[in-house]
């Protein structure tokens, strides 16, 4: 690997909201990155023939970070070529890393199965051991936390999404689950994601190769898994602290891992605070923490224009039509339309004078997975982070901070968000939304049975 200057974690110099505004972001080092080197991919589509060729051309290592790579035709497609290209270069190094509790099930509402794992063994079967696939367990149980970093290096090229591996992710077929994609060629930059995930993940005894036989239950070591949650509380990425020269942008990966000394989170809200004009906010699952309702009302009242974009329920991984059968988990979108109603009616007074911007996202039977921020056209925000308590909290997140003070990358930043907003509505008031009255029967039922309770808030916190 190219040497980089480690810096100190940010989480080593700032205790997340108690430090002042702008102190996160002044702190942070950085790689300077040619912004030709940058691209933004188009979709889905694109994604895929884009990692399906950049494996085939691999000639050094290959690492893949994801929730999961699903069993399926795109799942499988990767399988394929990640083998094709071991046995066409046996020196490449493959290490694929995925969240061990969700790779040992099936999906949800599916009934009991292997899971991915089962994939993962067929193909070392077939082809060999040359294609590592690990699966870590960051929580004892997937309920409570999951690897939900991203990134995937090949060579020298960082290839950064929200997205998992399967068929909807990858449009495969006629579905797809539009996320964002980028490209950034940069050796000191991949040097970082890939020593995290070595460091961090590979070396560690909680860690287990899904791709052998009989991997070891998690349930039998759960000293290991809390070694595990506490290296990765003080986790972070190396960075150098390198000046720009004309025609550069700074990059600086960030890794963040429950409530407290959260470098990620800390980030997330120094960009809300700092922001001088204009915000533009992306999240699947609209259940925000409430440190950033906090700091976008605050980023209202002193002036800034806010453009936000979520899902319509109808575009949510989990919504269920109502000519099919309910199943309890198609209750999550209702439950997201009830906190964006919310907030829809705390914020009225902006949304009727335009200073804050709603839009709703919905095409098709497609759903709807982007994350992520612009902020006064010079910083943006890569993340696979959902932007709410779960993964404030639980889950292991990560993401890229580009810092652009030229402004090099405008145009590529308003293209894709004029692109994003071709399928997307702009809500005006709480009509725009479905009365919970003409609700399918079963999802009112569970609503009010939630509300009679008080589930709500816990639900919220896990979500």
């Amino acid at each position: 690997m190219n040497k980089s200057v480690s810096t100190p974690s940010l989480a080593q110099r700032l205790t997340p909201f108690r430090h002042r505004r702008g102190e996160a972001l002044a702190s942070l080092g950085g790689f300077a990155v040619d912004a030709g080197r940058i691209q933004v991919l188009e979709g889905p589509a694109a994604f895929r023939q884009q990692l399906i060729d950049a494996i085939g051309r691999a000639h050094r290592r290959i690492i893949i970070v994801a929730l999961y790579l699903e069993n399926d035709e795109a799942g499988r497609e990767v399988m394929q070529a990640l083998h094709a290209a071991r046995i066409a270069n046996p020196q490449l190094g493959i290490d694929v890393f995925v969240d061990g509790h969700r790779a040992r099930r099936g999906l949800l509402g599916h009934g009991q199965s292997a899971g991915n794992a089962a994939m993962y063994r067929e193909y070392a079967q077939r082809f060999g051991e040359g294609v590592r696939v690990w699966g870590v367990p960051v929580q004892n149980r997937e309920l409570f936390g999951v690897l939900h970093l991203k990134g995937m290096v090949i060579d020298d090229t960082v290839i950064y999404s929200g997205a998992s591996l399967n068929n909807v992710y990858l449009h495969r077929h006629e579905r797809y689950r539009l996320d964002r994609y980028h490209l950034i060629d940069s050796a000191a930059l991949a040097d970082s994601l890939a020593w995290f995930a070595f460091t961090n993940l590979r070396d560690n005894a909680a860690v287990v190769r899904l791709d052998q036989p009989d991997p070891p239950p998690f349930r039998e070591r759960p000293q290991a898994i809390r070694d595990l949650r506490q290296q990765l509380r003080s986790a972070h990425y190396t960075v150098a602290g390198q000046r720009l020269a004309a025609g550069e942008v700074s990059v600086t990966p960030l890794a963040g891992f429950g409530r407290k000394d959260n470098a990620l989170n800390a980030v997330i809200l120094d960009l809300v605070r700092c922001a001088r004009q204009h915000i533009v906010l992306m999240t699947p699952y609209f259940n925000l923490p409430r440190p950033v309702r906090v700091a976008l009302g605050q980023a209202l009242r002193r002036g800034c224009r806010i453009d936000m974009m979520v899902g319509d329920k109808c575009a949510n991984d989990f919504y269920i039509p109502p000519d099919q059968p309910f199943k309890k988990i198609g209750l999550l979108p209702y439950l997201y339309e009830a906190n964006l109603r919310r907030f829809v009616s705390t914020h009225k007074r902006h949304l009727a004078r335009g200073q804050l911007n709603l839009w709703l996202w919905r095409h098709e039977a497609n759903s709807f997975h982007l994350k992520g921020m612009l902020v006064d056209d010079t910083h943006a925000l890569l993340t696979g982070n959902n932007l709410n308590p779960r993964a404030w909290a639980l889950d292991l997140e990560n993401g890229l901070l580009i810092r652009d003070p030229h402004q090099l990358l405008r145009e590529r930043h308003q293209a894709e968000w004029e692109r994003l907003r071709q399928h997307a509505t702009r809500l005006v008031d709480t009509h725009d939304l479905q009365n919970p009255r003409s609700y399918p029967p079963s999802a009112r039922k569970l609503l009010k049975r939630i509300r009679r309770f008080r589930f709500h808030h816990l639900l919220n916190r896990l979500l």
